[in-house]
């Protein structure tokens, strides 16, 4: 069972996994542990991440980038329409209201919703992590900012899903560091002592959110959050371009907004300004040249001046830490540390107004880029059972306070209740109690329209069916169960029908228990509908389509590649390592060849199907193999030689010394070594008549015996003789000591083992054992070497 972690952000992703080891941040195709967040569509394909962002001056009508912020949203949505001209794409309207973005794919004019272009990068960041995990990845925790509403989060659970991925929970980007910051601390206060405060401020490219976590061993509850969703990097960038086009504008003349690609690399040079400023005050150059009609432009800016021009912007960076202290009702000296991370909290001027206003320096214990991926990999493998990890609760808040309203029938009109103020636990559940006759309606808001990012309140809409009323005709009672779950996403869970309960004269009351317990309903469970204002419809989605489409075209590609990579390759080697190997004719023969392939892969097999590339490849290996392989026969062929030349000699040396009957080799059958002689004899023959023959070959011509042959004639030569001549001599038994102790009085000391009597590799005939074993006992000798054993079989041998 895979666990993954996704932090998709608005620029940028990163995949954490879980292994035996910990956790891990993965990396991609290019060893980039950052995968940029941009999809690309070609005339053939589709290209993500760092691909798609290589693509994003050549193609900048089709390369989107930036696309997290528009989920959910209606195309009518004023920050959607705001935004619609500083983007390079464009957007369009779905049939569902939603936000799409138009794009040429296939050479066809295409719409995608916003659920289905992060789908595409959600697919990418899921085979990274199943190239790193070696398996199918299904379960996961994605990130997504505190800040986003019910209809955001819906979105991205829906694009999830169109991925093929089971998200167990969508886990805040602010939560998600203080899980990876806690679970590691093993000094945590004790869950009945005082609890360890932290603040945790993330200032992404695109948001600015701030949460403060309270700890406690094997626990993290968040105490409140604050957020400005219009206060992250992409400002500052934004800062810079406009200083750079009023300056280019006066200095060159140049309309730089009038063109997209132009525009498209001034916002890649100012995003790299800006990180040298952070890590230099003193005046920096920008230089882009052939920048528009072919003019080299260029400007500097130093620190000072730059967050001059930022003032307004850093002047924001205080209300959500004033927000955020008023909300907790903590004191500056209450916090315990301040932890910062996002792309953008490198920026010095952030930093020191975060660290004047806690009054403390800033903590950056955690990988400011990587925590929030690490974090939610973390929650994923304390979901799942594969892993086992110490215990740790995570206790959420709801960022906006939700209501509900219905008709009332008892106040004449609309009745409404807050069911979930600002920073209340969650996950968590409520049970409300309602009268009714007939089914009724439920619609769920948010009551701070003021505090909301979002242009529509409206969180949905909840049909209670089959209600009717008791036998009496009173009102029947009816308890609605509502819930903030695990994603942060409002929903009525249940309903059901009480049994008959009087209620009191003229009133309509509305119970609301906290929470209700299983065994207190014992009525039927009603259906409930939800109909949910602007979720679009995923019908006719063919993303599988469009993978399958992508992996055709790399194949087509590779297959092209192989034959340039071919015809590169050959014609350097034509004239190096292969010259020797090829005549003068062939050689001119086969680069006329391979130079009329090249011009042609650059006009008319520019672009053809993935077969003809596969085709002319075969085609130009019909000419090139047989003189690469007598190139590397002449390569093998020495070395096959020398080691059939070492075994014939080995055991020709064997055979000679069992003639010469060399006691070493006394024991072998004498039927098995003349098959051993003969062997080693045609063997021999074999190959001085193939090296004979060899030796008239030149090298262009093709090779008279193969490595391959000379081998299996070395390893025939070893099957037939090497289990003949390692044949162990046989072992002789040493005769009993009862005996010896019979023949020769009192028992002598017990003999050590043959090996310490014999010389190497020679035996001892069993009456010279007993020689030998009486003489020690009468001469009392204890210990044998072999020097006593040689003087001594000299000696019987003599006498």
């Amino acid at each position: 069972m895979s666990v993954v972690g996704f932090d998709v952000g608005f620029q940028s992703c990163y995949v954490a996994v879980a292994r035996a080891g910990g956790i891990e941040t993965v990396a991609n195709e290019y060893s980039d542990r950052c995968t940029p967040s941009f999809v690309s569509f070609g005339p053939r394909n589709r290209s993500i991440g760092a691909a798609a962002k290589s693509q994003v001056v050549t193609n900048c009508k089709n390369t989107v980038q930036g696309f997290k912020r528009f989920h959910g949203r209606a195309f009518s949505d004023p920050y959607v329409q705001a935004a619609k001209s500083s983007l390079v794409f464009d957007l369009a309207q779905m049939p569902t209201g939603t936000t799409g973005i138009k794009v040429m794919y296939m050479e066809e004019e295409k719409v995608f919703s916003i659920e289905q272009v992060t789908a595409m990068l959600l697919n990418k960041l899921k085979e990274t992590a199943e190239a790193a995990l070696k398996k199918p990845v299904a379960d996961c925790v994605i990130s997504v900012p505190s800040f986003f509403t019910d209809a955001e989060r819906r979105s991205v659970m829906d694009a999830a899903q169109i991925a093929g991925l089971n998200c167990l929970r969508l886990m805040n980007d602010t939560t998600a560091v203080a899980l990876a910051y806690g679970i590691y601390k093993q000094d945590l206060p004790a869950p009945e002592e005082k609890p360890r405060t932290v603040v945790f401020v993330d200032v992404g490219h695109a948001g600015y959110q701030v949460s403060v976590c309270a700890f406690n061993k094997g626990k993290l509850k968040v105490l409140g959050s604050a957020f400005d969703p219009e206060l992250g990097g992409k400002d500052f960038d934004e800062v810079l371009v406009k200083y750079f086009c009023e300056e280019f504008a006066q200095k060159y003349k140049l309309d730089v907004r009038s063109k997209p690609r132009a525009l498209v690399r001034l916002y890649q040079e100012c995003e790299k300004l800006k990180k040298l400023m952070s890590a230099n005050s003193s005046d920096l150059p920008l230089n882009i040249e052939c920048f528009m009609n072919d003019i080299d432009v260029s400007g500097t800016l130093n620190r000072g001046k730059f967050e001059e021009f930022c003032a307004e912007l850093l002047a924001k960076v205080e209300a959500p830490l004033r927000s955020i202290m008023e909300q907790t009702r903590l004191k500056k000296e209450d916090i315990y540390a301040v932890e910062i991370m996002g792309g953008a909290s490198r920026t010095p001027a952030i930093k020191d107004r975060i660290s004047k206003f806690f009054g403390k320096e800033l903590s950056t214990t955690l990988n400011a880029d990587e925590a929030v991926a690490r974090g939610c990999a973390l929650q994923c493998a304390i979901l799942s059972p594969a892993f086992k990890v110490r215990e740790f609760s995570i206790t959420e808040v709801v960022p906006y306070p939700i209501s509900l309203k219905w008709t009332s029938a008892a106040d004449e009109g609309i009745s409404d209740c807050e069911v979930f103020p600002k920073n209340h636990a969650a996950p968590f559940s409520k049970v409300l109690t309602f009268y009714r006759r007939e089914p009724f309606s439920l619609e769920a808001y948010y009551n701070n329209s003021k505090e909301l990012p979002y242009p529509d309140p409206t969180i949905g809409q909840f049909t209670i069916q089959k209600v009717v009323p008791q036998p009496s005709g009173e009102s029947s009672k009816v308890k609605v169960k509502v819930r903030v779950n695990v994603h942060g996403v409002f929903s009525v869970s249940n309903a059901s029908l009480v049994e008959v309960v009087k209620s009191a004269e003229g009133e309509e009351p509305m119970e609301m228990d906290t929470p209700a317990k299983e065994d207190e309903v014992k009525s039927s469970l009603l259906m409930a509908f939800l109909m949910v204002l602007s979720i679009p419809s995923h019908q006719g989605i063919h993303l599988g389509k469009m993978i399958m489409q992508d992996k055709l075209e790399k194949e087509r590609n590779d297959a092209k590649n192989y034959v340039e990579e071919y015809v590169y390759e050959m014609r350097d080697k034509l004239h190096g390592v292969l010259e020797n190997f090829v005549s003068e004719a062939d050689r001119d023969s086969f680069s006329l060849k391979l130079e009329d392939t090249e011009n042609w892969l650059y006009e008319e097999g520019e672009d053809q199907q993935k077969q003809v590339y596969i085709d002319k490849l075969v085609e130009l290996k019909k000419l090139g193999e047989p003189i690469q392989k007598r190139y590397t026969e002449a390569e093998e062929r020495p070395k096959a030689l020398d080691e059939l030349g070492r075994q014939i000699q080995q055991y020709t040396k064997v055979v000679e010394a069992y003639k010469a009957k060399d006691e070493l080799y006394d024991h072998l059958d004498e039927l098995e070594m003349m098959k051993v002689d003969k062997q080693v004899n045609e063997t021999m023959t074999w190959m001085n008549n193939k090296m004979n023959l060899q030796s008239k070959q030149g090298l262009s011509q093709d090779p008279v015996v193969k490595a391959q042959e000379i081998q299996a004639k070395t390893k025939e030569l070893y099957s037939a003789c090497n289990h003949i001549v390692t044949k162990p001599k046989p072992k002789v038994e040493p005769p009993k000591e009862e005996t010896a102790a019979e023949q020769n009085g009192p028992q002598a000391q017990s003999l050590p083992a043959l090996k310490y009597f014999s010389p190497a590799g020679s035996t001892l005939t069993e009456g010279l054992w007993i020689v030998f074993h009486s003489y020690s006992t009468i001469i009392g000798l204890q210990i044998y070497s072999h020097d006593i054993c040689k003087h001594f079989s000299s000696y019987y041998l003599k006498g």
